[in-house]
């Protein structure tokens, strides 16, 4: 038997998308330093996944705090 249950499917979501968000920065700080502007791109895309990852947060949290389920 696990010791702890198994995580929500929202903290499971933000998790990966936070994942996304520390990868897109090094390749914007990779790309910068190489002096390609593609970096633009990659700066785009953690804005995105950061939001994304506070999105999955507060709706985890809100659906914790009304006892319901996300998925549902």
């Amino acid at each position: 038997m696990p010791l702890l249950p198994p995580p929500a499917p929202t903290r499971r979501l933000a998790l990966y998308t936070l994942v996304v968000c520390v990868l897109a920065v090094a390749a914007a700080i990779v790309s910068f330093v190489q002096g390609s502007w593609l970096g633009i791109v990659w700066v785009l895309l953690a804005g995105l996944s950061s939001n994304m990852t506070w999105y999955y947060v507060k709706r985890g949290r809100a659906a914790a705090a009304q006892g319901t389920s996300v998925t549902g």
